[in-house]
């Protein structure tokens, strides 16, 4: 039969990196594809115990529905995490715990988006938040962004011009794609350029936790006196992803909208997840534990940039990030990186083709690495296959 669509099917298509993941799976393929954390960085054996404890003590109420906000000691111990390491001001009732941060994306689109309202983005911009969006009907409007994060100039000039802008959308803190972060002073302005026009920003910080050196800068809510600033969060990065818990943080008033949209979407999370997460807590150190994933992360974003600067041509451009997952890899124009990653592929290397972080399309010439999942040798292993498909091209 022929079958009736909903409009906002034609919004979307396949995730790049969702289908580019389906190839990594094979285990002779080097893959800097996805934004994988490290698995042997998991900690399964103190799981194991927690999860024992936490069955053996109330497993009737870890294996019961809880309510839509989530399990309140663990929303309480977010709230004074970000208060204590962002420079923000939330109690429980300003948490809202989601199925990873993702599930926050599609919930705001869901609140806030309307079909013809303009998301405004960095350049290039998180490329599962671009989907998250644009299920609702939406057009971006790429901000010109350097290395301090969106200029504050083009953002009021698009502000200005862009038919029904209603969100700004970034990721402070080793973005997702490029690995840059905001300075202070961008931070500042983008609040007040946003309350002057009453946008809401919603700020995307999954990896702040991974800062390998350089000073930890507060957040953009930190500048926030109206209001107008949405936190994203995630355990993903810094703890593990398959358990798919997140959070939105933000004024209490808003957080109940969206406990009403996620109440239609999946009702609650996981609540064996959410009260293991909370007892891993109570009962271990999550800053040791964080401490052991930043140095193999440094270690891994080290030998990233050593074998690119010796191996890569000097034609080619990358970022160093100071955190987070990822680089930047920029080519001379002509060059399209879906035709390198083909030939990469033959030779089983992976990597995401940068031209999906641009929601109006183009730069072709661009493409991500992730450091963080592949042991060092097969980094350089990788990192030389793929410099010698570059000199071909």
């Amino acid at each position: 039969m022929e079958y009736n669509f909903a409009n906002r099917m034609s919004y979307l298509k396949a995730s790049e990196i969702r289908e580019i993941l389906k190839v990594t799976e094979r285990p002779d393929i080097i893959s800097f594809a996805g934004g994988l954390p490290a698995p042997e960085l998991f900690p399964i054996e103190e799981i194991m115990e927690v999860s024992r404890q936490v069955l053996t003590e109330d497993g009737a109420s870890a294996l019961q529905y809880t309510t839509t906000e989530g399990y309140a000691p663990l929303r309480e111990w977010i709230a004074t995490r970000m208060n204590s390491t962002r420079g923000t001001d939330f109690d429980a009732n300003n948490i809202l715990l989601t199925n990873g941060s993702q599930q926050a994306l599609d919930l705001s689109g869901k609140v806030f988006l309307d079909e013809g309202d303009t998301v405004l983005c960095e350049s290039p911009t998180y490329l599962a938040a671009i989907s998250a969006f644009k299920a609702y009907g939406c057009k971006f409007e790429e901000v010109p962004t350097d290395d301090d994060g969106m200029v504050p100039e083009d953002l009021e000039r698009i502000i200005e011009t862009a038919e029904r802008a209603k969100i700004i959308y970034i990721v402070s803190d080793f973005q997702n794609p490029t690995g840059r972060s905001w300075s202070l002073e961008r931070r500042e302005q983008l609040v007040s350029i946003a309350a002057k026009h009453e946008l809401v920003v919603i700020e995307d910080n999954p990896y702040g936790e991974l800062r390998f050196e350089g000073e930890a800068l507060p957040s953009v809510k930190s500048f926030d006196k109206t209001g107008c600033v949405f936190c994203l969060g995630t355990f993903s990065k810094i703890f593990c992803p398959g358990y798919r818990i997140g959070w939105i943080a933000g004024d209490k008033r808003v957080i109940e909208k969206y406990v009403l949209v996620k109440q239609g979407a999946d009702l609650q999370c996981n609540t064996i997840a959410q009260i293991v997460i909370s007892k891993y807590l109570e009962l271990y150190d999550i800053d040791e534990h964080i401490e052991k994933i930043r140095a193999v992360y440094k270690r891994r974003r080290d030998i990233t940039a050593k074998t690119m600067e010796a191996e890569f041509p000097p034609e080619v451009t990358f970022t160093r990030p100071q955190g987070g997952l990822f680089a930047w890899v920029e080519l001379p124009s002509h060059i399209n990186a879906r035709d390198v990653l083909e030939e990469c592929l033959k030779n089983k290397v992976a990597f995401v083709p940068g031209g999906s972080f641009f929601p109006n399309g183009g730069k072709e010439n661009t493409f991500r690495i992730n450091f963080s999942n592949m042991p060092e040798d097969r980094i350089v292993e990788g990192l030389k296959c793929l410099a010698e498909v570059l000199k071909k091209f």
